[in-house]
């Protein structure tokens, strides 16, 4: 399961029942939950019952399920009853309990699957005319200089120059960087990035692309529009045809205001002379899609980068802490410079050296040395891959992996937690019974008996505990 998937859950795990209501009157929305969040298992169930009259008895569910395979189907069971897909009746001694798919729910993903209706959840077709030049080569450049923007404004680079000319973000989307603690401004210190924003830079850009919008809908009643049409339009925007130009007409009001939002993000390009249409670009296309078509975007936002330089694979890093970078793409450069000093930049390869002063600024920002390392292995060179395939070891050399942790720790030799000092004891026997209490609830974590001194991280047990001794 992808982290974007992951993400996804979590959000909408978290919405009431009304909000789940709300949101399966669109089959869009319901043909999407279905085909992005549910695993195999959970999509059989919600099929046999998609076309059943009658309330289906629990029991009978077990035949259609090995039975080494009962974990399976609850943990199934569990997920279609939190996003309100299912609804299952309380045990009684008369009658057996039954599943059922919720009225709305089934009604949208059987209109989703046979057509027709008036609901335009899947979008309009727009009739004027449309501007020329505007085909699927462009909408890719497009979104990529957008979310590229994006991307050098998290790393601290917008400074770089950026192909097509791009600016960076706009204010919103800094400020929503910013509320998402992807970046962190700071008085004196300026703009810099967070272990979080770091985090995200790892993910694929389709979980990138979900991160923020999820932020987004988050802030979405701040901005005064109805986070259930924001998540339904987001929806319908999976449903959509990469390349086709759909109308602004049907859309709602909230949605038109949505578009200025996507725009920012590259999910959606207005061309300037036309006020009454928009096309949905490949990363609004490919939001609720399945894994190939997820690896299609993917390889679309690599196969331009590796035409600049920036291929996925392209670092090299020796056991003397050399590292040189086969890129001229200037956001993988302004990645490698959170963590590396360079030292020389040629037209198709950086080079520089990974040290403990740079290395200790990343963690200055909160960056970890498992996202260093992690970033290391995931950009490796194939020499490097192909080399660690023949010999059986890791890709990157370990004596490098050893140090950068190294490097962390040494940053961390004191660590602080906060408790309570217990001393003053009246004798030693009052001592001795409430540090091996301590000890006994596990809340002990230093104690020094000569001193008569013990500190706890929590102080509630141990409270009751010498109350009661009083008492007695």
């Amino acid at each position: 399961m992808s982290v974007s998937t992951l993400a996804s859950f979590e959000y909408l795990e978290r919405l009431p029942g009304t909000t789940f209501k709300r949101l399966y009157q669109q089959p869009s929305t319901a043909l999407a939950i279905f085909r992005r969040m549910l695993p195999h298992l959970a999509k059989t169930f919600v099929m046999a019952l998609l076309y059943m009259s009658k309330p289906f008895p629990l029991t009978d569910l077990d035949l259609w399920v090995n039975s080494d395979s009962k974990r399976e189907r609850d943990k199934a069971l569990q997920l279609l009853s939190r996003l309100h897909i299912i609804t299952v009746t309380a045990p009684s001694r008369t009658d057996p309990q039954t599943i059922t798919l919720t009225k709305n729910f089934g009604e949208s993903l059987r209109q989703a699957l046979t057509g027709g209706g008036e609901h335009n959840s899947f979008g309009v077709p727009s009739n004027d005319p449309v501007s020329g030049g505007v085909d699927l080569a462009f909408l890719d450049e497009y979104a990529r200089d957008q979310w590229e923007g994006i991307l050098h404004y998290v790393v601290n680079s917008v400074g770089e120059a950026m192909r097509g000319g791009g600016q960076g973000p706009t204010d919103a989307v800094k400020h929503l960087l910013e509320a998402g603690r992807l970046v962190t401004t700071g008085r004196h210190s300026g703009k810099g990035i967070t272990q979080a924003g770091f985090s995200f830079l790892l993910q694929e850009v389709n979980a990138q692309v979900w991160t923020l919008l999820l932020l987004w809908i988050e802030n979405a009643e701040k901005m005064e529009l109805d986070s259930v049409e924001v998540l339904s339009f987001l929806f319908m925007l999976g449903s959509l045809e990469l390349g086709r130009a759909y109308s602004k007409y049907t859309l709602t009001d909230s949605q038109r205001q949505m578009l200025p939002y996507l725009l920012d993000f590259g999910l959606v390009y207005i061309p300037r002379s036309s006020s009454g249409y928009f096309f949905p670009t490949r990363l609004a296309t490919t939001l609720t899609s399945d894994a190939s078509a997820l690896r299609s975007v993917a390889a679309g936002f690599d196969a331009a980068s590796s035409a600049a330089g920036g291929a996925k694979g392209f670092i090299i890093i020796e056991t003397n802490y050399r590292l040189y970078a086969y890129t001229n793409s200037p956001l993988q450069i302004a990645v490698l410079s959170l963590f590396t000093r360079f030292k020389a930049r040629f037209p198709n390869m950086v080079s520089g050296r990974v040290t403990r002063k740079s290395v200790g600024n990343a963690i200055s920002h909160g960056i970890t040395s498992d996202q260093i390392i992690t970033y290391l292995s995931t950009h490796a060179h194939p020499q490097l891959a192909k080399r660690a395939a023949i010999q059986g070891g890791p890709v990157l050399p370990p004596t490098v992996v050893d140090q950068i942790r190294l490097w962390q720790i040494e940053n961390e030799r004191m660590k602080a937690t906060p408790g309570f000092l217990f001393r003053d004891f009246d004798n030693e026997k009052d001592y001795e019974s409430c540090r091996k209490y301590a000890e006994e609830v596990g809340v002990l974590l230093w104690h020094n008996d000569k001193k008569g001194w013990f500190f706890v991280t929590r102080v509630e047990q141990l409270r009751d505990y010498i109350k009661s001794k009083k008492i007695k």
